[in-house]
């Protein structure tokens, strides 16, 4: 059978993983995957991620894709890879696409939630999954902080020292501050972003949160350019990737629902 190229999306819980990559000692969600989906098609699977997440940081909607010749039904490559993950990891779709697909090349957007709770006392089940502070936020000072950020701008000030893209140029599409409770979620969509970009945007805006710099602040962070004059970078464990967008061409929303409708999803 002809070699056949295959998407999927992925949902996973980073608290006990050092991120995606693949690494010698450490354990890896990249690794995790290559070896439950190598099992079901009875030969080494080598995936393509949409996006690396580091140490500690969650996904939902994480999409990756790899090549196979091993002729199995969307069901079969759904059902089986997940009976061979761990729980932490699970496969929510599955979708049969053109050649020409690339997770990390053909995306047009990713989406990322940060989840910061406001509380006086500290999380015990949630503490994976958010950043706790015992300090009151003006969310307004907060929103009002972001629409400068908004654009096509150099993120250098966003960037982690160890960021190996070749540009920091990134165009910000979209920030939203949802103010639910005792939680604030701050979400970002963008073309693309630089390593750490969206915990030091977080960090940035929470310090203005706090009062203890003004809504101003974040142009003049954005302005300078230099890592050296942001603030924190906010832990990882309030961060997931929630969406990656791509061309509806590769039809991955419609494979997915036909999928989950017990429709045909099989090999072409």
């Amino acid at each position: 059978m002809a070699t056949q190229r295959i998407a999927l999306g992925l949902e996973y819980d980073g608290a006990q993983f050092h991120g995606w990559q693949t690494q010698v000692q450490d354990r890896n969600v990249q690794d995790v995957l290559q070896q439950a989906l190598s099992r079901v098609a009875n030969h080494p699977v080598e995936v393509v991620a949409a996006g690396r997440t580091d140490t500690g940081v969650h996904a939902s909607g994480q999409v990756v894709h790899f090549d196979t010749d091993a002729p199995r039904p969307a069901h079969a490559w759904l059902l089986g890879t997940n009976s061979y993950l761990p729980a932490d990891v699970a496969v929510q779709w599955v979708a049969f696409v053109a050649d020409d697909f690339h997770a990390r090349y053909r995306a047009t957007a990713r989406s990322y939630r940060y989840t910061i709770l406001r509380r006086p006392a500290r999380p015990a089940l949630l503490r994976q999954r958010c950043w706790w502070l015992h300090r009151e936020l003006d969310v307004a000072a907060m929103s009002a902080a972001a629409t400068a950020l908004l654009g096509e701008h150099d993120f250098s000030a966003f960037r982690a020292a160890a960021c190996q893209a070749k540009r920091p140029w990134r165009h910000l599409r979209r920030i939203a501050l949802i103010d639910d409770g005792e939680f604030l979620h701050l979400e970002f969509t963008a073309n693309a972003f630089l390593h750490h970009m969206v915990r030091n945007l977080v960090g940035v805006l929470t310090r203005i949160g706090t009062g203890d710099a003004p809504a101003a602040w974040a142009a003049e962070v954005l302005a300078a350019r230099d890592r050296r004059h942001g603030g924190i970078t906010a832990p990882p464990q309030g961060l997931c990737l929630t969406r990656v967008d791509y061309p509806e061409h590769f039809g991955l929303h419609s494979a997915a629902t036909r999928l989950y409708h017990g429709g045909s999803s099989g090999p072409r």
